[in-house]
């Protein structure tokens, strides 16, 4: 997704985006502000991992994260 944000689905169906860039600081982190590195993100366990190892607690990752309304 644009603006630093990714689309997560979860096994239940359950919808949700992940703001990432809070995260986007520092040295490690900061790779991720190029849009070729961000777009290399990927599933990884209960996460979800960029191509340098960069990832997101899973608990962080939907305590953080906003559902997405869907119609009934």
């Amino acid at each position: 997704m644009s603006d630093f944000r990714i689309y997560i689905e979860y096994d239940n169906g359950e919808k949700r985006i992940f703001d990432v860039s809070p995260y986007i600081i520092g040295e490690w982190f900061g790779k991720l502000k190029n849009p070729d590195v961000f777009k290399t993100v990927h599933p990884k366990g209960d996460t979800v991992e960029w191509q340098g190892g960069q990832d997101i607690a899973p608990h962080e990752l939907y305590d953080l994260s906003e559902p997405i309304q869907q119609n009934i």
